[in-house]
């Protein structure tokens, strides 16, 4: 069984951009009970402050001068989008080695932006694989495989996880500078982290956010954290990690 190391707050509030829907903002309380569903409460329960990214291209380099990371989220069943600009958003982070979360259709995203693949309707494409959407029934929930050595191993524990993963889309085949991380029983691959150097990156097909998410998912939030604190040189009060109980 795993849990949360204790967390020491920061003296020092750092901005996290957001890209994408809050679209869990109605539930009152995340799975554990602990704090609000949806992005900006978890980044504030992290000890962070959220920042939405509204506006458009031509002005990236002035937000990103104050805000040292970004969240970039997206759903099959999100009703509005703009895949070009949040695309383009990814080439950016890219670019300028931003430290990154990417969420479902984020982390969809900045794979192909980089050059990577994916499969578009896994149901038709892959239908001897494990199920990963199953309408109208909501919260679809199976095992992960860690990856030993993983940034996801430090953050959740070895071996097997549970996390409410529904999606239509899958990535295929990894852009050049990531590796999988997390692995469906079925070899789907669920996590990503970057290997380009000074450049964090976590990609995740789950949603860590929502109010079906574990206690642990909040770990997200604080590697991202600490690696925008590291990327301005701001301290990194404490390691937070998980360990198995």
């Amino acid at each position: 069984m795993s849990s949360i190391l204790p967390f020491q707050p920061s003296t020092s509030t750092i901005k996290i951009g957001v890209y994408g829907p809050d679209r869990f903002n109605t539930d009152p309380k995340h799975g554990c009970g602990l704090w609000g569903a949806g992005l900006n409460a978890s980044i504030i329960h992290a000890e962070a402050e959220p920042v939405r990214l509204e506006t458009g291209p031509s002005t990236w380099n002035k937000f990103f001068k104050e805000v040292a990371g970004i969240v970039i989220s997206g759903h099959d069943t999100q009703s509005k989008s703009n895949p070009a600009e949040m695309e383009e958003l990814c080439q950016y982070v890219r670019k300028n080695k931003i430290p990154v979360l990417a969420i479902d259709h984020g982390m969809h995203l900045l794979n192909t932006s980089g050059g990577g693949n994916l499969i578009n309707d896994f149901v038709r494409e892959t239908p001897e694989a494990l199920q990963h959407r199953h309408p109208p029934e909501k919260g679809q929930r199976h095992s992960l495989t860690i990856v030993p050595g993983s940034m996801i191993q430090i953050l959740y524990g070895e071996g097997e996880v549970i996390v409410n993963s529904e999606h239509r889309r899958a990535v295929n085949r990894l852009a050049k500078g990531f590796r999988p991380t997390a692995r469906a029983l079925d070899g789907t691959i669920e996590a990503y982290e970057s290997e380009i150097a000074n450049w964090f990156v976590m990609g995740v097909q789950w949603q860590p956010a929502c109010s079906m998410s574990s206690g642990l998912d909040i770990q997200l939030f604080r590697a991202l954290i600490d690696a925008a604190k590291r990327a301005q040189g701001t301290p990194v009060a404490t390691k937070r990690t998980a360990k198995a109980a």
